[in-house]
């Protein structure tokens, strides 16, 4: 049981951080767009308007990966305990 709870524990803060790191990585694309832009376009041949299709999948397949990698496993040890 002790380690079940310990399991939870860690993929509830998993799941706290990823959150905190997604939120930010948003609010840098959103606040901080012509900057971001800028600086990809130097490392990456890519036009900008194909930047934002980018920004936005990479987005949602990390919100998917949060969501299937580490809300699901902790409401999973949740129901559980």
């Amino acid at each position: 049981m002790s380690d079940l709870t310990t399991l939870a524990t860690f993929f509830g803060w998993s799941t706290v951080l990823n959150i905190g790191l997604l939120v930010f990585a948003a609010f840098v694309l959103v606040v901080f767009n012509a900057q971001v832009k800028t600086l990809h376009v130097k490392y990456i041949t890519l036009d900008t308007a194909d930047l934002n299709t980018l920004y936005f999948s990479f987005l949602g397949r990390y919100k998917l990966a949060i969501i299937m990698l580490n809300l699901v496993p902790y409401w999973a040890l949740k129901i559980m305990l």
